[in-house]
């Protein structure tokens, strides 16, 4: 086991570990993110299609702001992005935990999530900037570890936050993402490469959006995404069955504990089969596992559902992570990191939007029936689009230099 640990995290630079680290210190701090939809509805008591819309307002909010991050990091470069929006969205988020009117909430929602998206393509893009090109899987795989470590911290902390005093998680929060911010701040570097073209930055993302391969590629993450994202309505399935409002933290904990028992070894095993693959038994999981939670009425049966539907996620995230690097063009990493970013945050507005309203109009036995299907649909076409994905990695590889090639498919 030791000597597995050893393979999995030996060989990577220190800039990495201080990116790590500080993505794992915001994320044990994430307590109002996580528990917003709790908080919206048994403190504030709004119904769930308003805390669909607030949480799916946020989700807009950071792929919209994906979009002029990933420019800012091509173009001026990795650090501005990472540490210009930390302040503002500290700010914000301590303001939205003063807000009570529900049009405020939602612009508070809306402009967290804008200044927090536009982070996101600037900190995956130094990753990939600091890393060869055979480890970057495995780095962004250990960063996803340990974004799911800080959340599965947080989500215990955040239960016992919102039962002393509700204001303490946004206060936490904000202190949290200042204290990361401080850390990027010291310790990395600018990482943008020195050699790009200023040709390449004056493109804007239509490089990236004349990409039909990568296009569709991020089409399908946004549903993918959506469709886990769905999870932010289990609160509703729960206090329908007359659980108590804290068993979602416990619930959802099984989410971040398999991935962070789990996460760092199917790398090896994912390895083995072609991503499309993957992928489309990624999006089985993932949807039978919310089809489940349509027959669930007990705290662990509501568990057993979170623990299929998490196999699925690990299995999209680690064959989402070795695409979007496949198919990124090393000049314009951030643009194609921000459109991807897009494709990712974008499914938290559609998957909490929809999802509460099915669930407020139809019922949680629906949404996840719908779900399920939809899991399949998903599944069918990644099998699909698979040659294409392999035609267009290939060419990139002849066209990269040695230190930037992606990693085999």
């Amino acid at each position: 086991m030791s000597g597995r640990l050893r393979q999995i995290t030996g060989g990577l630079p220190a800039a990495f570990w201080y990116l790590w680290t500080a993505s794992l210190i915001n994320r044990t701090g994430a307590v109002a993110q996580i528990y917003l939809g709790v908080y919206l509805l048994s403190v504030r008591h709004f119904d769930a299609s308003y805390v669909g819309l607030v949480i799916g307002v946020g989700g807009i909010g950071t792929a919209l702001g994906a979009l002029p991050g990933g420019i800012i990091a091509d173009r001026w470069g990795r650090r501005p992005a990472m540490l210009g929006a930390a302040v503002p969205a500290a700010l914000t988020m301590l303001a939205m935990g003063r807000a009570t009117g529900q049009a405020a909430i939602l612009i508070l929602a809306l402009l967290l999530g804008v200044f927090l998206g536009i982070v996101r393509p600037a900190f995956a893009a130094s990753i990939i900037d600091v890393v060869p090109g055979s480890d970057r899987i495995r780095a962004l795989n250990l960063n996803y570890w340990a974004f799911n470590l800080g959340s599965g911290a947080a989500a215990l902390l955040a239960g016992l936050l919102a039962r002393i005093e509700p204001m303490l998680l946004f206060a936490t929060n904000a202190g949290v993402l200042l204290c990361s911010t401080l850390l990027l701040a010291l310790k990395v570097p600018e990482t943008k490469p020195a050699d790009d073209t200023a040709e390449a930055r004056r493109t804007g993302l239509g490089v990236v959006f004349r990409d039909r391969t990568f296009m569709a590629f991020a089409g399908l993450t946004l549903l993918g995404w959506a469709l886990i994202e769905s999870n932010k309505m289990l609160p509703a399935s729960l206090l329908a069955d007359g659980l108590d409002i804290t068993s979602y933290g416990q619930v959802i904990v099984v989410n971040m504990v398999l991935i962070v028992l789990g996460q760092l070894f199917l790398l090896a095993l994912v390895a083995r089969f072609r991503h499309e693959h993957v992928l489309a038994a990624s999006a089985v999981l993932v949807g039978t596992g919310f089809g489940l939670a349509a027959f669930a009425d007990t705290l662990w049966a509501y568990a057993l559902t979170v623990a299929v539907w998490t196999l699925g996620e690990m299995l999209m995230t680690l064959a989402n992570s070795a695409v979007t690097v496949q198919l990124s063009s090393p000049d314009a990493r951030g643009r194609y990191q921000g459109v991807f970013g897009f494709a990712l945050t974008g499914a938290m507005f559609l998957g909490p939007t929809l999802g509460g309203l099915v669930a407020e109009h139809f019922g949680t036995a629906t949404l996840w029936a719908a779900v399920f299907c939809l899991g399949l649909a998903l599944a069918a076409a990644h099998l699909a689009a698979g040659p294409a994905r392999a035609r267009r990695v290939a060419l990139l590889q002849t066209a990269c230099t040695p230190v930037d090639q992606p990693a085999p498919l």
